[in-house]
């Protein structure tokens, strides 16, 4: 089956975005996701407000889902010493188990095939159009393709991306909690040994709480729940909020093998999203904002080369330097941040500058951060 326009493979926040652009500027789409929406995923459900000029521009408004507006972060080392901050663009808290869906609905509003499938292979034809088979047996083909499939998929091992050949020892872990004294307008983001939780409030009134971990730390317990007693309660402030807090969820959701390695924003003639073009520390508090934005950008070069008429290799090139130009500098100041703050001496030392020099915290903040996004 030929289609005249674009393919989207993955149904999250980059792909339903880059979707929904295209398709109000009348670009056919076709959206691939293999799984059924509403549901959960495992995110930091905080999502920078500097989107949300983009999103009112294709008449997505997410106040509609009636998010709490969070505007303050409070930090605590491994030790429970704690600080707090003003966040200058604040954020919005809101569950994937409803945005995500939120936006599939506006995809095929907007006019957007969206099918429920699975892409498991995807090359680039000697004519010049990719060619799709999905995990039903189907087969598409169409001049573009847009990668939005993700941290980690089995078409990063087809497509024999770098990163997926290096081990990452990193797991991550979700659940809502029941928890009515937590503020609503705070995100917060707490240390223990071999890892850091952030808990913040969803739309639904339960608050979020996920925790990035390496593998190494977490395998002496293995069992979420052990883990949580034995190693994340011993920073008193998660402590507090456990021991207070009903737990929503019947079993935590957790990603394994989460990389933080560096990916290339086109491969194989793919222009790459979100997740699949660059995972952000979740520390920093705005992946889902860039998944969002690397749509925008994807979006503008597929117009624009539309418009113009100008080569795949020049659509190409301009994505790789608006995607550098935009995410680069945020990334490496995300692995900078990690690295000082799983190191506790580190963690205790820059604790104590940013409480002499409180004007620190927001400038560094404000790096993995970008202005609004128009």
């Amino acid at each position: 089956m030929e289609h005249p326009g674009v393919i989207v493979i993955g149904g999250g926040l980059a792909g339903l975005t880059a979707a929904i652009h295209l398709s109000k500027k009348g670009v056919p789409v076709q959206v691939f996701e293999k799984e059924v929406y509403p549901k959960h995923k495992v995110c930091g459900e905080y999502i920078s407000r500097e989107i949300l000029p983009y999103l009112e521009s294709l008449e997505i408004d997410l106040l509609e889902l009636n998010p709490p507006f969070i505007n303050e972060l409070f930090y605590s080392t491994r030790k429970g010493n704690s600080i707090k901050a003003n966040l200058l663009l604040g954020g919005l808290g809101i569950s994937r188990y409803n945005l995500d869906n939120f936006l599939w609905e506006k995809a095929k509003e907007s006019g957007a095939e969206v099918v429920c499938d699975a892409v498991v292979q995807v090359k680039l034809g000697n004519d010049n159009k990719f060619e799709i088979a999905t995990a039903s047996g189907k087969k598409y083909k169409s001049p573009i393709v847009l990668g939005a499939f993700g941290k980690r998929s089995i078409l990063d091992k087809k497509l024999e991306r770098n990163f997926i050949k290096e081990k990452s020892f990193w797991l991550a872990v979700k659940s809502h909690y029941h928890h009515p004294g937590f503020p609503e307008h705070q995100v917060a983001l707490h240390n223990f040994k071999g890892g850091y939780c952030g808990l913040s409030k969803t739309e639904t009134g339960a608050v979020n709480v996920c925790y990035l971990v390496s593998y190494s730390s977490f395998k002496k317990y293995k069992d979420p729940k052990l883990f949580k007693e034995k190693v994340l309660m011993q920073n008193k402030h998660l402590r507090k909020f456990f021991n207070e807090a009903e737990e929503l969820f019947e079993k935590e959701l957790s990603i394994a093998q989460i990389s933080f390695s560096q990916k290339k924003a086109v491969e194989e003639h793919i222009l790459m999203m979100g997740d699949s073009a660059g995972l952000i520390h979740p520390l920093c508090g705005n992946g889902m904002a860039m998944a969002v934005h690397s749509a925008k950008i994807a979006s503008e070069v597929i117009l624009a080369q539309e418009k113009n008429r100008f080569s795949r290799k020049n659509m190409e090139e301009e994505y790789e330097i608006g995607w550098k130009k935009t995410f680069r500098r945020r990334l490496q100041t995300g692995r900078m941040l990690q690295n000082i703050l799983l190191n506790p001496s580190l963690a205790e030392v820059s604790q104590s500058l940013v409480k002499t020099i409180p004007s620190l915290l927001p400038k560094i903040i404000s790096q993995t951060h970008g202005r609004p996004v128009i």
